[in-house]
């Protein structure tokens, strides 16, 4: 076995400062006993003076612009849940371990991600895009990946043979023991791991308890070590305070698309793609603002969910400034991946229209961008419908022209479907000794089409259909109403 432990040491912070792409200065503030003292701060606060350990007062003499957040351990536990969804997309078998923690088995993984190098760069650079710094250590067993881990040592052990002595350099403070049995150890000079074992194991169980001889022998690999893996959560849920109150756009996205990273490693766990996620964009005093995303296919590709959401928000008027974003995943289908080609397929293909309608509905609104399908109706301009794009397969038919090679198979194409440009209203046509004009005579290539219908609705139309040509080589479709006196109209135009 082999385990990868993921230590967020600043998780009290980052669930606050990863929302901003600079945040101003930040102090997390907790209570210990009947005094506030800051917990953890940022960069920008730690050079105005701010140190952890600081009386929230005294910090807010120090600096006047100092921002103060409590401590949000309900936050911290749906963030360290979150990871550990968005981990699952290397190895099924993630563990969540203390408040800071997560722990990974991933001997199964390293040949599908070719070794543990490749897949060490792809977790760290992914907790960087969720906007976490994590240490990140490997071991033979997860007890001591998670020592190192709490000693911020980066190391990558993959055998026991090797890890015995690399233990016994660690502190016992990565043991996590009580402060009594710190003092102990202290007392009689063992600091390090392997002082402690060099001592005498009765002796360490008479005045430590039994349980920390099984932590050691845990760690070396002596005793198993069974830990519990995490099962994803039905329906994505997050939130995400913002440091400081935000109304544009852009800082509102930088937060969101985190989210949507967050988002999109869970789906990857799960197999699934996301067709509607609903966001709540929170305001002081005031109703949230929700903006709802339904997708023509479903998808989990982060980069387009984030431009379709930066359109919907550019054209989004939020009455006031946003305190908080939360998203929620309405509708998942299963996505199974699939394996890219060299040159785009058919399924490509038919990915992007649907990425570029989605954008489009996102900007100018769902109601001004529909498909068409057809309709069973001999008269040309009732023979279509207006419906939701993705669900008119059936008049994918109707929208394929192939270029011929010459006019008579431009008229034997064209007789066998009609032209995909139709004129709102039929235009009537000039006449030259009994012969239709347009921009000259025009030569009948193809037809008579005869189509009498309607007569049940009021609008019934008795008509011949042709294919002409006019001396640019332009072909269109035109028709002459039955009858002795019967007019010629231009109804549409062939690609």
């Amino acid at each position: 076995m082999l385990w990868l432990a993921l230590r967020v040491a600043s998780l009290p912070l980052e669930v606050y400062t990863r929302a901003a792409r600079t945040p101003h200065a930040l102090a997390v503030v907790g209570s210990t006993g009947t005094r506030a003292e800051i917990i953890a701060c940022n960069d920008a606060a730690r050079r105005r003076g701010v140190k952890p350990g600081m009386a929230a007062a005294a910090a807010s003499a120090l600096a006047s612009d100092l921002q103060i957040a409590p401590r949000d351990t309900a936050a911290e536990h749906a963030a360290l849940e979150r990871i550990a969804a968005w981990a699952i997309q290397f190895t099924p078998a993630v563990s969540l371990a203390g408040p800071s923690e997560v722990l990974l088995e991933v001997a199964g993984s390293l040949a599908l991600f070719g070794g543990l190098k490749p897949l060490w760069n792809a977790i760290a650079e992914g907790l960087q895009t969720l906007g976490y710094a994590a240490v990140i250590s490997c071991a033979p067993t997860p007890l001591a990946a998670q020592w190192f881990a709490r000693a911020g040592l980066a190391v990558r052990l993959r055998h026991l043979d090797a890890l015995h002595l690399s233990l016994s350099e660690l502190p016992v403070d990565v043991m996590d023991l009580p402060m009594d049995a710190c003092r102990l150890l202290q007392n009689v000079g063992a600091n390090t791991v392997g002082d402690a074992l060099a001592l005498p194991r009765d002796g360490l169980a008479r005045r430590l308890g039994q349980r920390f001889l099984d932590d050691l022998d845990r760690a070396e690999g002596s005793l198993p070590d069974p830990r519990t893996f995490f099962t994803p959560p039905t329906v994505f849920k997050a939130s995400q305070a913002l440091p400081a109150p935000a109304q544009e756009a852009e800082m509102l996205l930088f937060a969101a698309r985190r989210m949507l990273v967050e988002l999109c490693g869970y789906l990857a766990a799960t197999a699934s793609g996301a067709q509607r996620l609903s966001f709540s964009f929170a305001h002081h005093g005031r109703e949230a603002t929700r903006i709802t995303l339904s997708l023509v296919a479903a998808t989990r590709d982060p980069d387009h969910l984030t431009n379709v959401l930066r359109e919907r928000l550019e054209r989004t008027q939020l009455p006031c400034l946003t305190t908080a974003i939360a998203l929620e995943s309405e509708l998942l289908l299963p996505l199974a991946s699939r394996n890219l080609s060299l040159l785009p397929d058919a399924g490509q293909q038919e990915e992007a229209a649907a990425q570029l309608i989605e954008r489009l509905r996102a900007r100018l609104g769902d109601e001004a961008v529909l498909g068409l399908k057809r309709h069973a109706d001999h008269r040309p301009e009732c023979a279509w419908r207006t419906c939701q794009p993705g669900n008119n397969t059936d008049a994918a038919g109707a929208s394929r022209l192939r270029q011929p090679e010459s006019r008579e198979a431009v008229a034997s194409a064209a007789a066998a479907s009609r032209p995909l440009w139709l004129l709102a209203q039929p235009r009537a046509l000039g006449e030259v000794e009994d012969a239709p004009c347009y921009e000259g005579p025009l030569s009948l290539l193809a037809g008579p089409e005869p189509i009498e219908s309607g007569w049940w609705d009021g609008h019934d139309v008795t008509r011949d259909y042709f294919v002409a040509c006019n001396p640019a080589e332009a072909m269109l479709w035109i028709y002459r109403e039955r009858g002795r006196a019967g007019k010629w109209f231009l109804h549409g135009f062939f690609g």
